[in-house]
């Protein structure tokens, strides 16, 4: 998780332990990756580049995330 953790990208826990040096899920939704960018879409992508580095057995993520926001950014444009 170290790699995603970035000046503009961070990795929030929520339901996860220790085991020995590993960080393993303790169930639900265990992680939130947020990012800054220059607007909403650059932001999201940004998340997602994150998400895309972290791996772990039957691990799935949301891909809707901030479409809203994106949708309303582009039509402001």
């Amino acid at each position: 998780l170290d790699v995603v953790d970035t000046a503009d990208t961070r990795v929030f826990h929520a339901g996860t332990a220790f085991d020995q040096d590993n960080v393993v899920t303790a169930g639900g939704r265990v992680l939130c990756v947020t990012a800054l960018g220059h607007g909403v879409a650059a932001a999201q992508q940004q998340a997602y580049a994150g998400v895309a580095k972290i791996h772990w057995q039957d691990a799935y993520y949301r891909t809707d995330i901030a479409y809203r926001a994106v949708a309303r950014e582009k039509h402001q444009n």
